[in-house]
């Protein structure tokens, strides 16, 4: 047994020294996200924001709009309303982008990737700081760049909500570059920092959930499985009592 508590804290430290590795390897310190897959108004906002911004160019293939509606409280008619811009699509069918893998390599250098799972893949924090770190750079084909991301082949598609944001560089460094210090939102958005920090945030809930759609449940079902474990380890209890009780 004391191997065991060995082996398994020796596990645990490995997997939060890979995640330590992961976010070094970006280069950028990772904002905690706050991400809370019990808030399910913030996960509808998700999803709302998601759709609007985000899935003309990236797919869900492997979530149903039906299926966010019932996961997320949310009627026929309402995720026809706010989920579904195309009234051609059924509600049964999955999230696929109306954009094609040729015109994305045309656009972007490379089709956009399905974001089904990215939340697995990357973490909600990432998924946090990267859609609050883009900027401008006019060295990059869109005119955008990113900190978490370095050399993104994408733009940043809340510009308008966020405002405009530029880097402001530190001084040379051993490889003859300036690296990036920090972001200074130079014309502002649509949002105040605090409404477009919640923006993202809900963004993030909503991939947090496409990732594991199960997820919403576990922690319900954890409960049941705990009193069941423990309602079960006190019926054991009583029967090895009653079963040694005559055994001297």
């Amino acid at each position: 047994m004391r191997n065991f508590h060995r082996i398994l804290i020796g596990l645990v430290a490995g997997l939060m020294l890979a995640g330590g590795v992961q976010a070094a390897e970006g280069g950028a310190h990772l904002e905690q996200s706050g991400v809370d897959l019990t808030d399910q108004a913030s996960l509808q906002r998700g999803a709302k924001y998601y759709m609007s911004y985000c899935a003309g160019c990236h797919s869900l293939k492997y979530q149903r709009y039906a299926r966010i509606g019932q996961d997320l409280g949310l009627t026929d008619d309402e995720v026809k309303q706010n989920l579904m811009f195309n009234q051609n699509l059924q509600i049964g069918e999955t999230i696929n982008t109306g954009m094609s893998a040729d015109l994305g390599k045309q656009m972007f250098g490379k089709a956009p990737p399905d974001l089904s799972v990215i939340s697995r893949v990357r973490g909600n924090d990432w998924i946090y700081t990267y859609l609050k770190s883009f900027y401008l750079d006019e060295s990059r084909p869109l005119g955008w760049n990113n900190t978490v991301f370095p050399n993104a082949s994408m733009p940043n598609p809340l510009w308008e909500l966020q405002g405009l944001q530029h880097a402001e560089f530190g001084s040379v460094d051993e490889m003859g570059e300036r690296p990036v210090v920090g972001l200074a939102v130079t014309q502002a958005g649509r949002l105040k920092p605090a409404e477009f920090d919640q923006v993202v945030r809900d963004i993030s809930a909503f991939l947090a959930y496409t990732g594991e759609p199960a997820g919403l449940k576990r922690q319900d079902l954890g409960v049941w499985v705990l009193l069941f474990l423990a309602f079960f380890t006190f019926m054991a209890w009583l029967v090895k009592k009653e079963y040694w009780k005559d055994v001297h």
